[in-house]
């Protein structure tokens, strides 16, 4: 009998179980918040920087902060800390958020509302990438740290501070609406004192695995010897895109007998407090727009003059991060595990951030002490080597930039503003202000280029960057990149990383599985479509040219693009491009050397967490909580009572009334 008892007792728990929903309850107690961007953590060789929340996430009661003074509340008088605090991006200041810091114990976490911009503000440092420039305590210390020039005095280092609480950034209005109203209905502060319970509180999981430096997260990352090994942190790398106007054998390293190559290069990322908020637009977008532009234009004419020398148009990522990108590619160089070496290299031409100018004003950046040999003009490729370079841009003396490395070095930081009625297919086409300028830039650069390559003098005047294309890269690339352009020469494969947003310009990290990040596709495949040459390849033939006796893959990539939906069609005209542009690995040579401690290299990681969440619930006062806690308690051991209770007289409760076998009548 007991054991039918136990019978009961488990159909009834099942049956509760069954009909109890648990996901049903928790989205009866959380409003989860899925728009959300978190500060998290990045190490190198000396320290860590960024975010982190506990294992178990944090809590806090939600205060809005709505002035500095506002400060007061969730540092010292709220009689309910720890406090999450919300705050518009204008508050978002070095002062307020170490305010914060130095208060961790009543501050559970903080929430940025990305809405009205301040009139300056760069969370980078002073001197970007100080300890990996080209001035050290060797090479002229005079220069070394920015003494001579502090390029961008903007910055405040926020970017490189370590929090030991979370950060995360709103990105939906309906959302920030949503948290507020829940703070006004239950916690708004009325003549100096709090609201009484429920309170609106928020709760934020960010627990990064990684600490101390890059060294102790990849000692710990090697000594991981399960089958399903985790990485505590990951370099951060990706890939440069490169092309040159006449291609090498890819497989043929090493220098190259009577070759001299002119370098023409720009930098693809950037960054922001917010990693995924970076979107770089005078930082970066200027530069390499630009510098694609340019491509554009001397795609005719090298083809139809070939200037004496080579010109290799180079796409360096990771650049924010101590250049990881053009590090590896001078280490490639001086190892001969590139197609060319620095023997075969010229002259190198930057562009950098060229879209914020005084009037028609630019500026030719080089370096004063290669300057004072006769045989080297200006500046030396990343201290390899005493090589004749200049950085093209806007600025004489610190940046124009106001906004270096911030979230809103964007769009509307370059007036890139289109009439309200306009659809978004006039807009890509719409030719703006910033456009036309960047377009002269790309035509001086290319002229330029095409000039010290040994060009004939004859055929500069004829060479110019098209204001369409400029006005196009410029819209999808910092507006909208899923655009029609940009859907007609990407492959039908890759045609999911389009967005109805800018791509992400923070770098990522470098994982195994030989994928590039958005960004590097947007490049690769715009390089590829103008530079390179339609052809009547099928998309059989474009997936295998080595089979056809007149293609090479050793000179050139082939890749096969959606291409347009002509007018009254439902049908793209797919085509394959030959192209000579390639993706080349850009990831620090200190991963590969094994030296997590390197001060020649980049040493940039970025820690693994286990999930990203936010979301609001009310709280209950101390007292309730203790109440609900003691009344669960006495739930618990009743039923444990009853349980024991209905056990023991099993064979009388569920016993069943049998007649004898032999009635009499």
């Amino acid at each position: 009998m007991v054991l039918e008892s136990s019978k009961w007792v488990m159909f009834i728990v099942g049956w509760l179980f069954k009909n109890v929903s648990c996901n049903a309850v928790a989205q009866k107690i959380y409003v989860e918040l899925n728009n959300t961007v978190p500060c998290v953590r990045l190490l190198n060789a000396t320290h860590q920087i960024g975010c982190q929340s506990s294992i178990s996430g944090d809590t806090g009661v939600i205060h809005v902060l709505e002035s500095e003074a506002d400060l007061e509340w969730p540092l010292s008088k709220g009689p309910n800390p720890p406090y999450m605090v919300l705050l518009e991006s204008s508050l978002f200041t070095k002062s307020i958020m170490m305010k914060m810091k130095n208060a961790s114990s009543r501050v559970a976490g903080v929430v940025v509302v990305p809405k009205t911009s301040q009139p300056e503000f760069s969370p980078h440092t002073t001197c970007p990438n100080e300890n990996t420039g080209v001035y050290t305590e060797t090479y002229d210390h005079n220069l070394a740290h920015c003494n001579t020039t502090v390029w961008n005095p903007r910055g405040n280092g926020l970017s490189y501070e370590e929090f030991d609480f979370p950060v995360f950034s709103l990105k939906e209005d309906n959302e920030t609406e949503v948290i507020k109203q829940c703070y006004f209905d239950h916690n708004r502060v009325v003549n100096g004192s709090g609201l009484q319970y429920p309170l609106c509180a928020m709760q934020l999981f960010s627990h990064m695995h990684a600490v101390t430096d890059t060294a102790t997260c990849m000692r710990r990352s090697s000594m991981d010897f399960s089958t399903s090994p985790v990485m505590v942190c990951d370099p951060l790398g990706g890939y440069n895109v490169c092309t040159f106007i006449r291609p090498y054998n890819s497989t043929a390293f090493g220098h190259k007998e009577n070759e001299s190559v002119v370098i023409a290069a720009a930098r693809l990322d950037s960054r922001a407090f917010f990693l995924e908020d970076s979107t770089g637009a005078e930082g970066s977008v200027s530069g390499f727009v630009t510098l694609l532009a340019a491509a554009q234009a001397l795609r005719e004419a090298t083809q139809e003059a070939p200037p004496t020398r080579n010109i290799l148009f180079a796409f360096f990522h990771g650049e924010v991060f101590d250049y990881i990108g053009s590090s590896r590619m001078v280490y490639d160089m001086k190892n001969n595990m590139f197609v060319i070496d620095l023997d075969n290299v010229h002259s190198i031409l930057e562009i950098g951030q060229v879209a914020v100018r005084s009037g028609t004003n630019l500026f030719l950046h080089s370096d004063p002490v290669s300057r004072r040999n006769n045989t080297v003009h200006d500046e030396r490729f990343l201290r390899a080597r005493a090589i004749p370079g200049i950085v093209l841009a806007d600025h004489q003396t610190d940046f124009n930039n106001r906004y270096y490395e911030s979230f809103y070095d964007n769009a509307a930081h370059l007036n890139l503003t289109y009439p309200s009625n306009l659809s978004p297919e006039e807009q890509l086409e719409f030719v703006t202000d910033t456009a036309k300028s960047l377009t002269e830039v790309a035509t001086a650069v290319a002229r330029a280029l095409f000039k010290q390559a040994g060009g004939n003098n004859s055929q500069v005047n004829k060479i110019n960057a098209d204001p369409k294309t400029v006005t196009q890269m410029l819209y999808g690339f910092l507006v909208r990149s899923n655009n029609s352009w940009f859907q007609a020469v990407m492959a039908p494969e890759l045609k999911d990383i389009l967005q109805p947003n800018p791509p992400q310009y923070y770098v990522g990290v470098a994982k195994s599985s030989h994928q590039a990040n958005a960004l590097t596709y947007l490049v690769q495949y715009l390089l590829a479509n103008l530079t390179g040459t339609a052809t009547n390849l099928t998309q059989s033939q474009c997936k295998k040219p080595d089979e056809l006796p007149n293609e090479s893959t050793y000179l050139y990539s082939y890749l096969w693009v959606q291409g347009v939906v002509p007018p009254n069609s439902t049908q793209r005209e797919s085509f394959c491009v030959r192209t000579a542009v390639r993706l080349v690995k850009a990831v620090s040579p200190a991963f590969d050397l094994g030296d997590y401690v390197s001060k020649e290299y980049s040493t940039w990681t970025k820690s693994q967490w286990k999930f990203i969440k936010a979301r609001i619930f009310l709280v209950a006062s101390r007292d309730l909580e203790m109440l609900t806690l003691g009344v669960g308690v006495a739930v618990l051991f009743t039923s444990l009572l009853v349980t024991y209770f209905v056990s023991t007289k099993a064979d009388v409760l569920f016993s069943s009334v049998r007649e004898p076998n032999n009635t009499a009548y």
